[in-house]
């Protein structure tokens, strides 16, 4: 049916409207642009094939056919599904958490769409309402997005000095960038990209199938600490 038209019209124009696509559940967080998962909802996070952007970090994902929908995060870059916490798909699929009923499958036809990243704020969890980027090992991501002043990022972020996603490592402080004076890295109260002591478990995956929650994996030492 050539090609699905033209595989729905290339994604309806990269999403700026709706388009249908197979939308898979993902039981293990993680973020390409070094969002910590301890500071957002880490089970409404959105992870397709394209690199996260500074504007398009929010898309709404409505099933098809219950009329059910969510604002999810796209902080992560996939292999090349569309896929999406395992939660959100649960909820999406069955209108139910995965605590209460967790179900299995494959690729269920969703809308998904770019909305305005505002409508995603409910996700964030940081003092100032910016998305939590960390400040050494997100620092390429932040960077691309503060080279853009007026993009989404770089007018709402919170750089913080924890070393890996899942916030095992560092030092939970807020750090500044401010660019000028040949300013090349944030600063903090503590070394940027310092150990720290090992931090308690804050980030959680959900075991597809069983709904059991478990500490998502990462370092399992915190180096010099």
């Amino acid at each position: 049916m050539l090609a699905t038209t033209l595989f729905t019209a290339a994604v309806a124009g990269l999403f700026g409207s709706a388009a249908a696509i197979g939308i898979t559940p993902h039981e293990q967080f993680s973020s390409s642009a070094g969002v910590l998962g301890c500071k957002i909802d880490t089970n409404r996070v959105a992870y397709w094939p394209m690199a996260v952007d500074c504007n398009n970090i929010c898309v709404k994902v409505t099933h098809r056919q219950s009329g059910r929908s969510l604002n999810l995060l796209r902080i992560d870059q996939s292999g090349g599904a569309y896929d999406i916490s395992y939660d959100a798909w649960n909820y999406l699929v069955s209108g139910r958490s995965t605590t209460e009923s967790p179900q299995t499958g494959g690729a269920v036809d969703m809308d998904i769409q770019n909305v305005p990243a505002d409508n995603c704020r409910s996700l964030i969890r940081t003092s100032n309402g910016g998305l939590p980027i960390a400040a050494a090992n997100g620092f390429n991501f932040f960077y691309s997005c503060f080279s853009q002043p007026a993009s989404w990022v770089a007018r709402h972020y919170q750089l913080v000095n924890i070393m890996d996603q899942t916030c095992h490592c560092g030092w939970d402080e807020v750090c500044t960038f401010t660019g000028t004076g040949g300013a090349n890295q944030p600063t903090c109260p503590h070394t940027l990209g310092s150990s720290g002591k090992k931090m308690p478990d804050t980030v959680f995956n959900i075991q597809y199938g069983t709904g059991v929650r478990y500490p998502a994996p990462g370092l399992s030492a915190c180096p010099g600490a």
